[in-house]
């Protein structure tokens, strides 16, 4: 789990409610439903026009495993497709088949199951990459959503404080509720900013982080089992896979 998704979450959900709290009338100022429907509700509309709708649902299942999901580090897959590498040359290719029940990446997996079936280096590669690339476009799609939603929520927000302006000029022969009408109506421009500033945007480039990581540790995997299928020495593919880690982290590598 990604403790910095949790913690940034709790602090900026917890400034903002304080300042809330901390005000005359306390949150409960803050609370309007008929702003939070315009808000949610059309963002959530203008993103299903803009988007087709398996694309929308499957954000929902990337931005859990985007938020939450640690994932692997480059130390430990070097030092995994090593193990694996020293197992391959001790006993074949086909022991390998016993370490496969012990992977939970499906990437990982599928490159070593292609290895064991006896595909060609040059195969392997080329079937890795297109997978490879298939989930760069799937991150990439998900960020462009993700931050259409973070434009899309302070625009309804706007949307909605003209409404209530307008409402709000409509009865000027009640001076009393003026006050009152323009409270209500900034209010929905609030929710669009924290929509946007607090809960899209911040996801939208944690995507794109994680992104990034997981390509860097996909290409990776497919050089280091493209490796192991050539039936290179162990040490050799170490000391080849350490140039995908910053020089400070190759230390981390045992020897």
């Amino acid at each position: 789990m990604d403790l910095t998704t949790i913690i940034g979450t709790v602090l900026c959900f917890g400034m903002v409610l304080f300042a809330m709290a901390s005000g005359e009338g306390g949150v409960s100022i803050f609370i309007h439903t008929s702003s939070m429907v315009l808000v949610i509700g059309g963002t959530t509309a203008v993103t299903l026009m803009a988007f087709p709708m398996e694309e929308v649902k499957s954000i929902v299942k990337v931005l859990l495993v985007t938020a939450f999901n640690r994932g692997s580090t480059p130390p430990d897959e070097i030092e995994r497709i090593v193990d694996y590498a020293n197992l391959a040359r001790r006993e074949g290719l086909l022991a390998l088949e016993t370490k496969l029940k012990e992977v939970d990446d499906q990437f990982f997996a599928k490159g070593i199951q292609l290895v064991i079936d006896g595909f060609g280096a040059d195969t392997v590669r080329d079937i890795m990459d297109l997978e490879a690339e298939w989930q760069r476009q799937r991150h990439s799609l998900g960020k462009t959503i993700l931050e259409q939603m973070g434009a899309f929520c302070p625009a309804f927000g706007m949307i909605g404080t003209l409404v209530g302006l307008v409402q709000m000029l409509q009865n000027l022969s009640d001076p009393s509720s003026i006050g009152q009408g323009m409270a209500t109506a900034l209010l929905t421009t609030l929710y669009g900013a924290m929509g946007a500033n607090m809960i899209f945007l911040p996801l939208a480039n944690k995507l794109d982080v994680r992104a990034k990581r997981e390509a860097l540790l996909r290409d990776l995997m497919i050089e280091g089992i493209v490796a192991i299928q050539s039936g290179e020495k162990p040490a050799l593919i170490k000391e080849k896979l350490k140039g995908f880690l910053a020089p400070s982290a190759r230390e981390a590598i045992a020897v």
